[in-house]
């Protein structure tokens, strides 16, 4: 349980400082901001109780809005993506996460990728919207979430790739 603890841990402290020391740094023709840090919403265990990941994910969001000067927007995007993680699971996962026995490395990578979109996106429609807050700009907000969706979902893939390997 300990080493489950420190992992988690380690997990949270590392996306945090990744994403502001590097991540925040990245603004491609305007559109393009990877957000990894939802990677530790992501990874979480899904037999956990279900308030302190709440919690923990406004906690995330939090820490980064105040590194980023963001006035909440983050812990928003965080605690809705914290709270639809469930719909996201069964979505993607099915039977398997129904059964609570699920492994996030053992999934078929259809199914990871359908989950960390169905994150993402929804993560990157919420932040956009509130960083934007203005109907009137929607084709910035899709551009700004199509286009940062993209590239956060395909490092969080490749980090997750990397990361899961099992030593042989």
């Amino acid at each position: 349980m300990n080493a489950i603890l420190a992992t988690h841990s380690l997990r949270f402290v590392i996306l945090i400082l990744v994403q502001v020391l590097i991540c925040s740094q990245i603004d491609f023709l305007g559109y393009i901001n990877p957000y990894i840090y939802i990677l530790f919403i992501i990874l979480f265990p899904v037999k956990n109780n279900r308030v302190v990941f709440i919690l923990l994910s406004f906690l995330l969001g939090l820490v980064v809005d105040l590194f980023l000067d963001s006035g909440g927007i983050h812990a928003a995007a965080s605690v809705f993506i914290a709270y639809a993680r469930p719909l996201a699971l069964k979505f993607s996962f099915g039977m398997v996460y129904e059964n609570q026995n699920m492994k996030f490395n053992n999934v078929e990578f259809g199914a990871k990728l359908t989950y960390i979109t169905l994150l993402t996106v929804a993560h990157h429609i919420i932040l956009f919207f509130l960083e934007i807050f203005s109907i009137s700009k929607i084709i910035l907000i899709a551009e700004k979430t199509l286009f940062s969706s993209i590239f956060t979902i395909l490092l969080c893939m490749l980090i997750t790739i990397i990361f899961s390997r099992k030593s042989t």
